[in-house]
Parts: structure tokens; C-alpha cells; sequence
């Protein structure tokens, strides 16, 4: 146990510090994260030195069970890659022109909006996505249009991860911990609906509070278009994957009903669009950049970086430590929720959130409905803690540093701190509440 520990402890202390210090090296103009190779190094390290056979270690990865991390990773870059379609079909760069083109009404009601659209978009795509696509016109429009960017950028960030819980398919973390427990779509939107509302809410008030006083000044430049002011859509492309995703969360919600594994719909219909898009361009332009374009911007570093984290974990189950600490942790009772959401959202901004995701699984173990939906709303809601906390601020800090928009860590963590702990209380009371 104490070489598992050991290797595992420092795995992680090293991801952590190359998160804050470098997340990611550039070779020849690619961008590589250091931290999923960190944890790569974690995961060989924990084979070679025997604390997990290589035989177990294929055995977890392939089984044919909920938690099968090929499954989960397939359904969510398939959903992803159902969203990119749409973003570079130009539906989200439209969509956020017509929200800054709202300029005139104020910054508090642009605002608003904005905060609207990303919840709603965020509920339907994934917060990655969102974080991705509206990030960089955000940052654009306010220095155009000579305001502060930080409300509109902490607004945009703490929509994203509060609203990404409502359904099973907002966040890596939901599909892990759910499929884990055997929950199906319906079955965790009615759980998770009102906790999201209430959260959702909750991190607006605080936000409004925090802010007010500068979303109250008027927008002082007129030139204040967050892009240029053509929107390039491709009409075609865009319709069909409004179409895809919408079949594809419709049937998401009778997956258990019709007997179809959640990965495998999500696969078919990313495939079908991918298919769709191919002949139209070809047939139209004569070529498949735009498709590959597609393609290539989907978030593979997320497959050795779950792989890696759930051969950690499994070394930790072999060795005893998770049965250890669920001893410890699991009531059995209400309290289970509290005190499991806020560890898990402690936990996220020590692990980030998705090798947390995988540790909680172990430890829980489908003993307490009330631990699991605990540590789902603290994996989301602790994303804006830190930095940290989730793949989505790693790649948000990066496009502010990119955007040379300046947030400086210990002010994220204030923002971010005074933003969580009254949303993840409200959450959590919530969801008490409903189960």
C-alpha cells in the first residue's frame, strides 16, 4: 500500500504544480498538456512497479460494466464533437453577436443575457464547449467596447459549471459517477434539475452582488461588436447538427427504455453528422478541411488523462486504500450529500476534478444516492474554485492569457471561493430536499 500511496501522492502533487506553473509546452506550434503526461508517467510507474498488474489493468479498462472508461470517454467526446460541428457551422459565433450587439442596453442587461444563453446552451452541449467557444468574443468585446471583462468572464465561467450538472452529458464527471451507480438519463435529470435551478440562481445573486456597482456604468466605447460583424454560417451543416443533437438527447432520455447504451447513441449520430458533413463539403467546396478542422479540435488529451487516473484508482482499490476511506466517509444517511459535496469539491481543486470523479467512484461504490449526486455537484460547482478544479479552467486560463486579459490567481480564488460556498451550500440543501 504505501508504494501505491506514494506514487499516486506524488502523480499528483506534480500534476497540480504544472497546472498552476505550465499546463501546457508548445512543439512545433501544437499545444501538448504536461499535465496529462504527468499523469501518464503516474499510471506506467504504477504497472512496472507492480502495485497493479498489467493483466487488471487491461481487465478494468475493458470490462463490460457501467464504469468502463472507453465507454464514457466515447460518449463524451462524441457529444462534444457534436457541438464543435455546430460551433464551426457559426451557430455560437452568431448567437454571441447577437448578444453583444445588445450593447446599447446597458452592461447589467447584457449581462444577463449572456449569463441566459451560456446557462441554456451549456445545459444542451457540455461546459467545454461553451467555455471555448465564448471565451475569446467575450474578451474581445470588452476591451472594444472599454469595460471590464471580469463579470462577463466570471459569469461565463460559473454558468458553465453550475449549469453543466442539469444532465448527465454536461460534464465528464456526471456520465463517470452516474453510469458508475447505474443512473440513466431521466433518472438523474430528475434528480439533478432543481439542485441546478437553485444553484444556478444562487451564483447569479452572488455574481450581481459582487458586481453590480461596475455593471451599473454604461458601455463607454461605440464601437463595442465583440467580432467582426459578419457572421460566416454555413446553413446546411449548421441545420444538421441542430437536428443530430437534438435526436441525440432525445434519445439519450429513452436510452433505458429502448435498451441502447448511452456511449453507443451519442457514437452512431457523431459519426452520421461526421458523415453528413463530409459529402456536403466535398460536393459544395470540393473539400474536407472543414471536416477535419472538426475533428482535430475535439479534446483528446482527455483520453490519456482519464486512462491514466483510472489505472491510479484501480492500484488504489487493489491495494485496499478506497475501501479504507469509504469506512470512514459513508453514513449511509442525508448527511452523506453535505459532507460529500463539499470533499468532492475540495477534492477537484486538489486532483481536478476528473481523476476525483474516479477516486469517488471507488469510494462510494453505489452505497449512498445521496454521497453520489453530493460529489457531482461539488465536481462541478468546485471547478471555479481554482483553476484547478476542471479541464474547462485550464483551457480558460489559457485563452485569457492568450487574449492578454489579466485575472490573477489569488483573485480567482476569491471570486471563485465567495461564488461556491453559497451555490454548492444551496445545491446540496437542494438536493437533500429531492431525494
Amino acid at each position: 500500500m504505501t508504494l501505491t500511496l506514494t506514487i499516486s501522492a506524488i502523480t499528483v502533487i506534480s500534476m497540480i504544480i504544472t497546472v498552476l506553473v505550465k499546463p501546457y509546452v508548445t512543439i512545433k506550434k501544437v499545444g501538448v498538456g504536461l499535465y496529462w503526461i504527468v499523469c501518464l508517467i503516474g499510471a506506467i510507474a504504477i504497472l512496472i512497479s507492480g502495485c497493479l498488474p498489467i493483466q487488471k489493468a487491461l481487465q478494468g479498462i475493458t470490462a463490460k460494466s457501467s464504469v468502463n472508461p472507453i465507454k464514457i470517454l466515447v460518449l463524451f467526446l462524441s457529444m462534444t464533437l457534436l457541438s464543435i460541428y455546430l460551433g464551426n457551422a457559426g451557430f455560437f459565433d452568431y448567437i454571441a453577436n447577437s448578444i453583444f450587439a445588445k450593447s446599447k442596453s446597458g452592461q447589467l442587461k447584457l449581462f444577463l443575457i449572456l449569463y441566459a444563453v451560456v446557462s441554456v446552451l451549456t445545459i444542451f452541449t457540455s461546459n467545454d464547449i461553451i467555455i471555448l467557444t465564448f471565451t475569446p468574443p467575450i474578451c474581445l468585446f470588452c476591451k472594444k467596447a472599454g469595460i471590464s471583462a471580469r463579470p462577463f468572464l466570471i459569469g461565463e465561467f460559473v454558468a458553465a459549471n453550475t449549469w453543466s450538472m442539469t444532465l448527465i452529458v454536461g460534464n465528464p464527471t456526471n456520465i463517470y459517477l452516474a453510469q458508475s451507480a447505474g443512473i440513466g438519463f431521466t433518472q438523474y435529470a430528475s434528480v439533478m434539475l432543481l439542485p441546478s435551478i437553485v444553484g444556478g440562481l444562487t451564483g447569479l445573486l452572488v455574481i450581481l452582488l459582487l458586481f453590480y456597482k461596475q455593471l451599473k456604468m454604461p458601455v463607454q466605447s461605440s464601437n463595442s461588436n465583440g467580432g467582426d460583424n459578419q457572421v460566416r454560417i454555413v446553413k446546411a451543416p449548421m441545420i444538421s447538427a441542430i437536428a443530430h443533437l437534438s435526436v441525440c438527447i432525445i434519445l439519450l432520455a429513452v436510452s433505458e427504455f429502448i435498451g441502447l447504451e448511452m456511449w453507443l447513441i451519442c457514437l452512431c449520430l457523431a459519426v452520421s453528422l461526421t458523415l453528413f458533413n463530409l459529402v456536403y463539403y466535398l460536393v459544395a467546396f470540393g473539400t474536407a478541411k472543414p471536416v477535419l478542422h472538426s475533428v482535430k479540435k475535439a479534446p483528446y488529451e482527455l483520453i490519456p488523462f482519464v486512462l491514466s487516473m483510472f489505472v491510479i484508482v484501480l492500484a488504489l482499490k487493489e491495494c485496499g486504500a478506497t475501501t479504507m476511506i469509504s469506512n470512514a466517509l459513508i453514513t449511509g444517511t442525508k448527511i452523506d450529500g453535505l459532507s460529500f459535496g463539499f470533499l468532492s469539491a475540495l477534492s477537484a481543486n486538489l486532483l481536478n476534478n476528473i481523476p476525483m470523479s474516479v477516486l469517488f467512484e471507488g469510494i462510494i461504490n453505489g452505497q449512498s444516492a445521496f454521497a453520489l449526486y453530493g460529489a457531482i455537484i461539488g465536481s462541478n460547482i468546485g471547478a471555479f474554485i481554482t483553476p484547478v478544479g476542471a479541464l474547462a479552467g485550464i483551457m480558460w486560463s489559457k485563452i485569457l492569457g492568450e487574449y492578454h486579459v489579466k485575472l490573477p490567481f489569488l483573485k480567482f480564488i476569491a471570486y471563485g471561493t465567495a461564488v461556491a460556498l453559497p451555490t454548492l451550500l444551496t445545491s446540496l440543501t437542494t438536493l437533500i430536499l429531492v431525494l
